[in-house]
């Protein structure tokens, strides 16, 4: 993949880029309620991003509704605030016209597994080359506590009064058996954790699924905080191979029946650094050109094509 053109300039080689860059001018303090897990996604977000060596004009942050969808206000790059459950496809677009571009969408569960689940499961099929970040309380936060699709069963709510009768989704396992090339689980409690995790799924080549567990004190009562947390690429207790894809998936399987017995379990839990990502594919197969569509709207010499220029009649 071609980084060496962005329609938004770039680094220069040997720069130094500092996490307070990407700290906005306008709206530099976050106003979530105090306690939120939301917090610690921002801090590792920009504590990930000097890491990868990106700086804000490199970076697009989508987000969709919720209190997730405050991310990009509080974080300094170019950024769209998309509706509900539909940052993906907004991030792939993007991704698609300008692969130098740092794409980075994030969401809530019920953003990015409820409402905009079809979008989870065909961007991680597709294996687009971006960072999906997922906030996940268990709860529909802004909406003040709603279930939602991680919300434990039997969780009571203002929508399942007397308890949830539905099992939650599982996040892990959905995002590998869709094809996601990169999927991770940390917590608002584990800061480090947090911060080489995002960097990880952000410099990786195609889909990288990070669900991150967000305490929300204010309308989840029952998961008020994440703790104790055990990493399990630390833990003597755990051993498979990420590289795996059969041992990966029980190990994603055991993590999501423990998270609702009260331990939780937070690493990497696949990787495949040899898959390539749709882009590639696409530019493989002659279907897209190898230039950046994105460099055409600032080359006043460029020929505009429309699809029926680029394929074939079908016959």
């Amino acid at each position: 993949m071609s980084k060496s053109f962005s329609a938004i300039g770039q680094a220069e080689q040997g720069e130094e880029i500092d996490r307070e860059a990407f700290t906005p001018g306008i709206e530099p303090q976050a106003t979530w309620c105090p306690g939120c897990g939301d917090f610690s996604v921002l801090k590792a977000l920009k504590g990930a991003m000097p890491e990868v060596g990106r700086t804000p004009d490199e970076t697009l942050l989508v987000t969709g509704i919720g209190c997730s969808g405050k991310l990009n206000s509080y974080f300094e790059s170019y950024a769209m605030h998309s509706i509900h459950g539909r940052s993906l496809p907004i991030a792939r677009a993007a991704k698609l016209a300008n692969p130098g571009l740092e794409v980075i969408a994030a969401g809530g569960d019920g953003d990015g597994y409820g409402i905009g689940g079809n979008h989870f499961m065909h961007t991680a099929r597709e294996n687009h080359d971006m960072t999906y970040i997922v906030f996940d309380n268990e709860i529909f936060g802004l909406t003040k506590g709603q279930t939602s699709p991680t919300s434990p069963k039997g969780h009571e709510s203002k929508t399942q009064p007397h308890g949830s009768a539905k099992d939650p989704i599982r996040p892990l396992s959905l995002a590998l058996t869709s094809g996601a090339s990169y999927v991770a689980r940390t917590a608002a409690v584990n800061p480090r954790q947090a911060t080489e995790i995002l960097t990880e799924a952000i410099e990786h080549d195609g889909f990288a699924h990070v669900d991150f567990l967000t305490q929300c004190p204010t309308w989840n009562k029952d998961a008020k905080q994440y703790v104790p947390y055990t990493d399990v690429q630390d833990s003597e207790d755990f051993d498979f191979d990420v590289h795996d894809r059969q041992e990966a998936a029980e190990m994603m399987h055991e993590t999501e029946d423990k998270l609702y017995e009260g331990e939780v379990l937070t690493g990497r839990f696949y990787i495949d650094e040899d898959r390539r990502s749709y882009g590639e594919e696409k530019r493989s197969t002659g279907e897209m050109p190898e230039e950046p569509l994105a460099e055409r709207y600032f080359d006043e010499e460029a020929d505009w094509e429309r699809s029926y220029d680029l394929l074939d009649a079908h016959k």
